[in-house]
């Protein structure tokens, strides 16, 4: 079998001789009179045509028969079978065809179309052109591969060669885009937050640091959004959304990636109540409409959308799933023991709160199948949440667990500015006990706050993971269609 290089070798060669024959192989132009799709849905009425049709797409079979050879070809709508004949486009241009075309290459076929004995719908050649020469060849068995990673590196040759990686993606690019279409129905309008920031807040997660030369500062890429679109809110405007990219300087696993996608929506004279009743719907809508029901498969478990979704309190958790009787009042050394017994790696620098959450995603998020919705959660969970009314030991703030997913992060939006810069300042003491996530204390925003903001209800839906639960996938680098990849040695 030949090596790689030696098929490159090869295939240049063949470029080389493209070139001595007068052909361009890469052209700038080309004639497309139909997607392949549209020529195998219209094939009736674009065979009666008199005149030639031109195809277009990449060869991804060559089967010849002597005097005759068959294509097929796909343009990503779909795939078509061409008819090359030496009778039809002569002997030099089909002998060129026979030496110098590779499966990978792009070509433009003009042909009339026709139906073969087998019923295979056909374009029979009367010319051919080369719209792009291939110089590596296409993986025959992408699947076969035992390096995984592999294909993440390069994801092109993946969605070629897969089928239902290529599908995965368009369902997010459907989930994106009902997303949008629902919110933008609701009165929410989309705005653009800056990537780059003088400081890493709206979120508990260490940032990554770059530096900007010409105005010699140090800079943050965001880590959430949340501040400044708070502050469309003081700017008067009443709903707001922002779907983009965060980064976050943490570890990868099957549901995190350094950087991810969201949408974050605010609504101004709105609570995480009211959120709770918008979201569901919102969620409820995406599903029927990627998936025209309202169940999805995830890990073998089938994951009801159509009923009301089931509310429990974050603390009554601990009470089921991680058998701790008293969550309220327990010790943080009885907190340490209980993680030690399920194996939870603790840093020294974490507080209560967090090694409440370490044991929360091992015992009890992994149970939440059916959409649920959890709430209560003790005040030091969130720094920019308001205080509940009946009990300021708790904040007014819901999370979404489907499939074990974390789907949905919201809240009752903290507009008090003296309340808020004590939170910051709370925040600012953790970071010197070393917990690299703690928020900073933001005065500028803080003083937007003080001009006045309105009662709000903010929230953040994750597109990777409503992604991985929509196509049953249970590793988010395969719904990230350029996951962060360690370089290769």
């Amino acid at each position: 079998m030949a090596s790689l290089e030696e098929i490159r070798s090869t295939r240049i060669e063949k470029l080389k001789r493209l070139k001595e024959a007068g052909i361009d192989p890469y052209p700038a132009s080309s004639k497309q009179d139909a997607t392949l799709f549209e020529a195998a849905s219209n094939f009736d009425k674009l065979s009666k045509k008199k005149k030639p049709l031109f195809l277009v797409g990449r060869i991804m079979s060559i089967r010849g028969q002597g005097a005759l050879t068959f294509i097929t070809l796909n343009d990503g709508t779909g795939p078509f079978q061409g008819l090359l004949k030496r009778a039809d486009i002569g002997d030099v241009s089909y002998d060129l065809f026979m030496e110098t075309v590779d499966i990978g290459d792009f070509v433009e076929i003009e042909g009339t179309l026709f139906v073969t004995k087998r019923n295979e719908k056909t374009i029979e050649a009367v010319s051919w052109k080369m719209l792009s020469k291939s110089l590596r060849p296409l993986p025959e068995k992408w699947h076969g591969l035992q390096d995984v990673e592999e294909r993440f590196r390069k994801r092109y040759l993946d969605a070629l060669m897969a089928p239902e990686v290529k599908e995965r993606f368009i369902v997010r690019a459907k989930i994106v885009s009902e997303m949008r279409r629902l919110l933008n129905e609701s009165g929410f309008i989309e705005f653009e937050t800056p990537i780059l920031q003088p400081l890493a807040g709206g979120a508990s997660a260490e940032p990554f640091k770059t530096h900007h030369n010409a105005l010699d500062i140090d800079l943050y890429l965001r880590v959430a959004p949340e501040l400044y679109l708070k502050e469309l809110l003081v700017a008067g405007y009443p709903k707001v959304y922002e779907l983009g990219r965060l980064f976050r300087n943490e570890g990868i696993d099957v549901t995190h990636n350094p950087e991810f996608t969201t949408v974050e929506w605010y609504e101004a004279y709105s609570d995480a109540d009211k959120q709770m009743i918008f979201v569901e719907a919102v969620l409820k809508g995406i599903v029927e409409e990627v998936t025209d029901t309202s169940m999805a498969t995830f890990d073998g478990n089938e994951i009801d959308f159509s009923k009301e979704f089931t509310k429990i309190k974050y603390l009554d958790l601990f009470k089921r799933y991680a058998l701790i009787p008293d969550p309220e009042s327990i010790t943080k050394s009885d907190l340490l023991l209980k993680a030690q017994q399920l194996g939870i790696t603790i840093n020294p620098s974490d507080g209560e709160e967090k090694i409440m959450d370490s044991i929360y995603k091992k015992t009890c998020r992994p149970k939440l199948i059916q959409p649920t919705i959890i709430y209560d959660y003790p005040k030091a969970f969130s720094p920019l949440a308001k205080k509940k009314k009946d009990n300021p030991a708790f904040v007014d703030k819901f999370q979404i667990v489907a499939g074990g997913l974390e789907i949905v992060n919201s809240f009752s939006e903290l507009n008090d500015p003296l309340d808020q810069r004590e939170r910051f300042l709370e925040q600012e003491k953790n970071k010197e006990r070393g917990d690299n996530e703690a928020q900073p204390n933001d005065e500028s925003y803080i003083e937007s706050m003080e001009y006045g903001m309105p009662p709000a209800g903010g929230l953040a839906v994750s597109i990777d993971r409503m992604t991985m639960l929509l196509t049953d996938t249970r590793n988010i680098k395969e719904v990230i269609f350029f996951p962060t990849m360690r370089p290769k040695e």
